[in-house]
């Protein structure tokens, strides 16, 4: 199913904080094995308080860390320059205790040299360049030597196997901390280009209302006229002494006012009332009326309407979301004009309508860019509006919209609209 409701916007400062985390989760388990495996299985005797100070400290930031992600979206890059800074000392208080630049994890200062240059701006990433020089010069001043027990052998030895252990940990870690990195940097410019998106789609939403609401206005007066002439052919004998043509003008005028309720009701979604009140009801007596409505003036047998909402909710009538919604019903009539399933139900606040065709489906590109203008199944210049139109009015409600095809054919439109969007307000119960 695709999906038109825009992917979450997300700070990449957080993703980036969280990466920190889990990096010192890793250290912080890896310094507790690493300390067990040297004193205790090899036998090499180390200071363990101060070495199990740093592992200690690093997780009680981790979970002051996780606390602060719990309740903030975003995360400046004097934070993660903070964070990582904290590593780099870490690494030096460890490394000055067991062997300074003996060590051969005297390398991981160039991990987080690598880290700081992806994530932090350029003068943070000088700042860790420089920590890291400065803990390759304390660890150097008077370490506190490792005493390797003369079973190992040769010492030069140990060390290159320590070497290959550090290369191998650092390329791993990499590997995995780019890879995440790059995701994210996908991801973040996935949410920029939707905002983009958005912004353009919204501005044309203005240009398409400015336009729509001028010939609303335009069109007022010549359906005036319209309807004062059609009254006057009413009362002239000539006409109404003949049958056919009094229904007929009849059916004019139907129509008229008909023509003239949509145009009203163009100039209400743009925000010109011109003096009409909201119209409280239900979501049962909304569904209703745009059922019956729809059935009234087409074929009513075609419409196989199933009610399983529930308990009834007060809500205010919204002449935009009933007319986007009318143009759905429309579109699948068009494509299914001998079936068009309607459903209505509720998942915890939400109302869901799904309206189901038995027509050909959508093309697989139309899938793709569902909701977006002109994209339309229909082949004609300038078409596909009407979805563009009920996405961006679910949307300016807080809904979506999405649609698939039926396995046994045909296709169905699901819309979901938050019921406190339309909920009707307190003082308006009665």
């Amino acid at each position: 199913m695709i999906s038109a409701e825009p992917p979450p916007e997300t700070d990449a400062g957080q993703r980036n904080m969280r990466l920190l985390v889990q990096l010192r989760w890793i250290a912080v388990g890896g310094q507790l094995l690493t300390i067990a495996i040297v004193h205790f299985a090899m036998g090499v005797r180390l200071p363990l308080v101060p070495l199990l100070v740093a592992p200690l400290l690093l997780a009680a930031i981790n979970l002051a860390t996780q606390s602060l992600l719990g309740r903030r979206r975003a995360i400046a890059n004097s934070e993660l320059t903070a964070a990582l800074l904290l590593d780099v000392v870490a690494l030096a208080w460890q490394l000055h205790f067991s062997g300074g630049l003996a060590n051969p994890f005297a390398s991981l200062f160039l991990l987080q040299v690598v880290i700081g240059a992806m994530l932090l701006s350029p003068w943070s990433s000088w700042t860790i360049v420089g920590a890291a020089s400065l803990g390759l010069l304390a660890i150097a001043v008077q370490p506190v030597p490792l005493v390797v027990p003369p079973a190992f052998g040769d010492p030069f030895q140990l060390y290159l196997a320590g070497s290959m252990v550090c290369f191998a940990l650092i390329a791993v870690l990499l590997v995995l901390f780019v890879t995440r990195i790059s995701r994210n940097l996908r991801d973040r410019d996935a949410a920029l280009a939707a905002i983009r998106q958005r912004a353009a789609e919204e501005d044309h939403i203005v240009r398409m209302g400015l336009l729509a609401s001028g010939a609303a206005h335009e069109l007022g007066t010549p359906l005036s006229s319209v309807s004062v002439i059609l009254g006057d052919w009413q009362r002239m004998p000539r006409l109404v002494q003949d049958k056919d043509i009094g229904q007929d003008i009849a059916d004019m005028q139907a129509e008229v006012a008909r023509c003239k309720a949509i145009v009203s009701g163009i100039l209400l979604s743009a925000g010109e009332a011109r003096g009409v009140a909201p119209e409280f009801t239900t979501v049962r007596g909304f569904l209703n009326a745009v059922v019956a409505d729809w059935r009234t003036s087409r074929l009513p047998e075609t419409l196989d309407y199933i009610d399983r909402f529930g308990g009834d909710v007060p809500i205010v009538s919204d002449p935009a979301l009933r007319q986007v919604l009318g143009n759905v019903i429309d579109n699948a009539a068009e494509v299914s004009p001998d079936w068009i399933g309607i459903t209505s139900l509720r998942e915890r606040d939400d109302l869901v309508i799904e309206i189901a065709d038995r027509g050909p489906g959508f093309p697989a590109d139309m899938l793709e860019t569902f909701g977006q203008p002109y994209r339309s199944s229909k082949g004609r210049a300038g078409g596909g509006l009407g979805l563009f139109l009920l996405v961006n009015v679910l949307r300016k409600l807080g809904g979506s919209a999405s649609a698939e095809n039926r396995p046994g054919g045909g296709a169905v439109v699901r819309l979901r609209l938050p019921l406190d969007s339309i909920a009707r307000p307190a003082g308006n119960q009665a």
